[in-house]
């Protein structure tokens, strides 16, 4: 099983990062095999539309669960459309998350937010 998880930094030490669609990087982990890899997230830097592209990428890397604080309902389709489950994170740092969701102690995300549209934009 992979999972992915919007992180601060490209290090397994590092924070999960509260902004799914403008993370720096997404950490994709593989369950089984404790194999990892870091994504630049080049969505991040988009005028509009940084979740679904984000999200895009992450269904691109054939990923089965995405463990996040939060994430809005156009990322949120695109995950649904792809079969991948949310789960949502506690506390911030991504290896006590990564062992929470293999205990099965993280539950799903229900709470999905209507987005952040024109981000940055006045």
């Amino acid at each position: 099983m992979k999972i992915a998880i919007p992180v601060d930094n490209n290090d397994l030490n590092t924070t999960v990062c509260m902004s799914f669609g403008r993370t720096p990087y997404f950490l994709i982990y593989e369950i089984e095999s404790k194999e990892h890899t870091f994504l630049d997230n080049g969505a991040a830097a988009s005028q509009g539309g940084a979740g679904i592209k984000a999200a895009q990428v992450i269904a691109d890397n054939q990923v089965d669960a995405v463990l996040v604080p939060r994430c809005g309902e156009n990322a949120a389709e695109v995950f649904k459309a792809a079969g991948i489950k949310l789960y949502k994170t506690t506390g911030d740092l991504v290896k006590e998350n990564i062992d929470a969701f293999m205990e099965g102690k993280l539950t799903l995300l229900e709470d999905i937010h209507p987005g952040f549209h024109n981000h940055g934009k006045k």
